[in-house]
């Protein structure tokens, strides 16, 4: 930190001006001290509760780097029931992986999945809140751990890509670790977060709370905006592993000061979990142990953020500086990187502003996925990007073009040559082709024929069923399965025999967004018998007419 660098609480002071809403809590640590934190809002509009550094928040995602600790602490320190097994602790956690996906360890195609490649997101496995859609979960609908969890497991039978080979975010990698660690070491999770983490952090009122609708009050989580109101969320689900985790601003703060204690220590539980993890070919992972690395206001950043309908958090660390940065928000405007280019006084260098030619825009194939790459010209405020879409969540990714032809973001690189566009997801360790669609014209829509698509379609594997209805070139898609009938959601026609159907609230958020469905025509090229429905964390699930 420099004498230029601005005033920490000026920073604090102004952040509530950039994520409107409700309220939140804040801090920021320089070398293990505070050095400044805020508190504003309220926790609960109606009952004008306001909030504090104390009030309790579900942090979510930021829950799975404490799981990732809580193991390696029982690698090093078994517990009684583990050492009476006369076997190495990883030994037993695989022994375990295989029992809890018994489908996968007999996967007819040799590919093996290992604890490592769940906490280091590789596993191939699609993320299970974005499969609750296909199995017919409503936005505001119930998941268990007791009832809901085990029928998920039993219908995870194979991959999207071979394990170590990508990374893709998947919230079943953690809630399995959570069960491997509760079963193998005879402890339940929220006692062993306490003995080995929350304990030794000082972490005195945090708790795992895995049930979203019986958070401690006074937290309120809202939906909403400005223009149309705040709103309380409904959260019905429960989850354990991947989230659950309760922990306040005091909280957070008391941890941020035992991980900067651990820097030193080699020897330290974070010493091992904040090492870089590489993929099966050796190409450095930009995620493991549950910490994502990412660069931020010119510097290299190590931590994870937080979401459940009605909530968003940050939590980072920036090693080379020895900051720590907090934020949790009980609204969805989240903005955490304002906070630290504020702070380290960071302002973005002016590129070269290449104007975006008509020829990027539209939809374009990636055959190996099956993915519907959607690109837009970007923001105003944001000349000279384009907005690409085919990841989790409503909204695109920014791109910043270097030249007419490419561009490039942090995590990504991406060039349109003629009608074909390569997306390189350096983080993800994979590279798309996509092809463009050609798009329908407006006489071509609307004479389309429904009946060519309409009808029922199943998939066994993830015992799912595929509804498509609607008539005149307008379809309507839903899907039925054990957590019951899905919402109908509109589709749209994007070329032959390509649909993306809309999905803009899910059980979990960020909802899955847009799923491509890819209809398939038989040999004879008239009748279709078949599609592939996929997302960017569930990709080709096959389904067949019925």
């Amino acid at each position: 930190m420099t004498a230029s660098t601005p005033n920490i609480e000026s920073v604090l002071s102004g952040f509530p001006h950039l994520v409107r809403g409700p309220g939140g809590v804040a801090a920021v640590l320089k070398d293990g001290q505070v050095v400044g934190q805020s508190a504003w809002g309220y926790a609960d509009l109606e009952q004008r509760i306001p909030m504090t550094a104390q009030t309790q928040f579900p942090i979510c995602s930021i829950s799975k780097q404490m799981v990732c600790l809580t193991m390696v602490s029982l690698e090093r320190k078994p517990t009684s029931l583990m050492l009476e097994r006369k076997q190495e602790p990883a030994e037993q956690f695989e022994a375990e992986l295989r029992k809890l996906l018994p489908h996968l360890a007999q996967a007819e195609d040799g590919h093996q999945v290992t604890v490592a490649n769940l906490y280091n997101m590789q596993s191939g496995i699609r993320d299970y809140w974005a499969m609750t859609a296909l199995w017919g979960a409503r936005p505001d609908g119930i998941f268990s751990l007791l009832h809901s969890a085990p029928e998920v497991l039993d219908r995870i039978k194979s991959f999207h890509f071979a394990p170590g080979t990508e990374y893709s975010y998947s919230n079943v990698n953690f809630h399995v670790l959570g069960r491997i660690l509760e079963n193998v070491s005879g402890i339940s999770l929220a006692q062993l977060l306490v003995e080995r983490l929350f304990i030794p952090a000082g972490m005195t009122t945090a708790a795992l709370c895995p049930n979203t609708n019986g958070l401690p009050l006074p937290i309120v989580g809202y939906e909403g905006n400005e223009k149309v109101g705040y709103f309380a969320a409904t959260n019905r689900i429960e989850w354990a592993g991947d989230a659950g985790i309760i922990a306040s601003l005091d909280d957070m703060v008391a941890y941020e000061k035992y991980l900067d204690r651990s820097l030193s220590d080699p020897e330290s539980l974070y010493a091992r979990t904040s090492q870089q993890q590489t993929f099966k070919d050796g190409t450095p992972a930009a995620y493991g142990y549950g910490l994502a690395r990412f660069p931020i206001a010119g510097k290299k950043a190590i931590g994870h953020g937080g979401a459940l309908r009605g909530f968003r958090h940050a939590r980072l660390q920036i090693p080379s500086e020895r900051f720590s940065f907090v934020v949790m928000l009980n609204h969805e405007n989240a903005k955490p990187e304002a906070m630290v280019t504020g702070v380290l006084g960071f302002e973005e260098p002016k590129p070269t502003v290449y104007a975006p030619h008509q020829s990027w825009t539209g939809n374009f194939l990636d055959y190996h996925t099956q993915l519907s790459v959607t690109i837009e010209i970007g923001d105003r405020e944001k000349p000279g990007t384009l907005s690409i879409s085919y990841g989790p969540g409503t909204s695109g990714e920014s791109v910043k073009l270097t030249s007419e032809t490419e561009g490039g973001a942090p995590n990504m690189k991406v060039r349109l040559d003629g009608d074909v566009l390569h997306v390189e997801r350096v983080d993800d360790n994979r590279t798309l082709h996509a092809t463009r669609i050609q798009p329908p014209n407006d006489v071509d829509s609307h004479r389309a024929t429904s009946s060519d698509y309409t009808g029922t379609y199943r998939c066994d594997e993830s015992d799912s069923t595929f509804n498509v209805s609607g008539e005149d070139g307008t379809l309507y898609g839903c899907f039925d399965g054990f957590l019951g009938q899905g919402p109908i959601w509109l589709m749209r026609r994007v070329g032959k025999d390509v649909w993306l159907l809309g999905n803009p609230r899910g059980l979990d958020s960020t909802p899955p967004g847009d799923w491509t469905v890819v209809f398939k025509r038989g040999k004879d090229g008239n009748k279709v018998d078949e599609c592939t429905v996929g997302s960017w964390l569930a990709r080709k699930v096959k389904y067949v007419k019925l």
